[in-house]
């Protein structure tokens, strides 16, 4: 059973395909996810870069979409900075699976409170540790 699968049981999940994903999850997620929770608005995108550095296509969406909160990925490496020329929160989690050359598995956690992104947790998982 996937990841994916096993956290769809807990809870519902919003999660976009990644470029080593195979079969089935390229058929069932999206490449890009655009979504509201509460008054925050969401892009969310496995290949979007950074604020200063965003993948090719992405600021067009970003603007377009008045865009609060960027979820990307892609380059394992866990990054939260605020662009202030969009007004948005930008969260690269890291990475939560095993496959990559990151050293420690990460996870982001935080709170949607009306237009209010708060409380964010960073966890950290050894690559050691089960899943």
């Amino acid at each position: 059973m996937s990841l994916y699968n096993r956290l769809l049981y807990y809870k519902p999940v919003r999660a976009v395909v990644g470029n080593i994903d195979g079969y089935p999850l390229r058929h069932l997620l999206p490449t890009t996810h655009i979504f509201e929770v509460e008054k925050v608005r969401v892009l969310m995108t496995h290949i979007g870069g950074y604020p200063g550095k965003y993948a090719a296509g992405i600021l067009p969406q970003l603007r377009n979409n008045r865009t609060t909160l960027f979820i990307s990925g892609h380059s394992h490496i866990l990054k939260v900075m605020y662009d202030p020329t969009l007004g948005l929160l930008h969260i690269n989690p890291g990475a939560a699976g095993r496959q990559g050359f990151h050293k420690v598995r990460t996870l982001v956690r935080f709170t949607i409170d009306g237009d209010k992104i708060k409380d964010l947790e960073i966890k950290e998982i050894p690559l050691n540790e089960a899943d």
